[in-house]
């Protein structure tokens, strides 16, 4: 159960009024600590809504509750409850405490979900840029572990391959040395034998039958878009429901994402509604 009092957040999406305000509280995990999470949303009497645990960008080193803003209002208005985690940021938290914290909420929010979502809410993981990388991890996490069930996840221009040798990526840093991204892979892998493991790169695990379905979506000038559909290709080739798409209004990816407070989005509309189509598509009973 959350260990502090909640209080109430201001936070607004980008373009989109504020349908409920964010209630920061923290959850426990393991060994005493605690992490910082922000409720949206909150269930409707007779309703099952999808309950989400999403995870702000920030390449690993920063962002914030703030930051996670945009994507979380963007969930909320495609009727979910969302619980936007704060994860431990690396250097100080290199791999793999973000995982294991994003597990450990997982875990938390599986168990409220009748609470907070409603009898027979469905728990689903998302997450933008390094917070993909998060929410992917996760949900290879909870398969390993057979629990909790997940009914979806959701990334949006995902962090999934240190190599970061794309054509997309190369076009977005043009002639640059070094980009933040790479500096990002960098503080959150303690070492090179990080990059063998699944739960730190999902983009390079040998095992991925049994993840849920999965939605990815990226912008036409987005840096990891190579890396985020060649993932969908590979989760489709195992078989698995995934779907990707590039979004020709979202500019700027991801960095548009991650503006906390930020301006009207002008991929917002485009954006929700392939929200609402996947959970649409992925309403089917969870086992308890």
């Amino acid at each position: 159960m959350p260990s502090t009092p909640e209080t109430d957040s201001s936070c607004t999406a980008a373009g989109t009024p504020p349908l409920h305000p964010g209630v920061d509280s923290q959850v426990d995990l393991p060994g005493g600590k605690s992490v910082a999470v922000r409720v949206y949303g909150r269930k409707t009497p007779g309703e099952a809504k999808p309950l989400v645990v999403h995870f702000h960008g920030g390449a690993f080193v920063s962002g914030d509750l703030d930051n996670g803003c945009t994507v979380a209002q963007l969930l909320l208005s495609a009727g979910a409850v969302v619980v936007s985690v704060a994860y431990p940021l690396a250097p100080q938290h290199p791999f793999p405490n973000a995982a294991e914290a994003g597990y450990e909420v997982l875990k938390w929010v599986f168990r409220q979900r009748t609470r907070m979502a409603g009898t027979g809410a469905l728990v689903y993981l998302a997450g933008e840029e390094a917070g993909g990388n998060v929410a992917a991890a996760v949900s290879l996490m909870a398969r390993d572990q057979a629990h909790p069930p997940l009914a979806g996840q959701i990334l949006l221009s995902p962090m999934l391959d240190p190599c970061v040798g794309t054509p997309s990526l190369r076009q977005a840093t043009g002639s640059a040395t070094c980009c933040k991204w790479v500096e990002g892979w960098l503080s959150y892998l303690r070492s090179p034998r990080d990059a063998e493991h699944p739960y730190a790169v999902p983009a390079g695990s040998m095992r991925l039958q049994g993840l849920p379905p999965t939605l990815v979506l990226v912008g036409p000038d987005d840096p990891m878009r190579d890396e985020a559909m060649a993932y969908v290709t590979r989760l489709q080739a195992a078989g698995l429901q995934a779907r990707g798409e590039v979004l020709s209004a979202a500019q700027h990816w991801p960095d548009a994402l991650l503006a906390a407070q930020a301006q009207a989005c002008p991929c917002a509309g485009a954006v929700q509604a392939q929200f609402q189509r996947f959970f649409e598509d992925t309403c089917h009973p969870v086992p308890s």
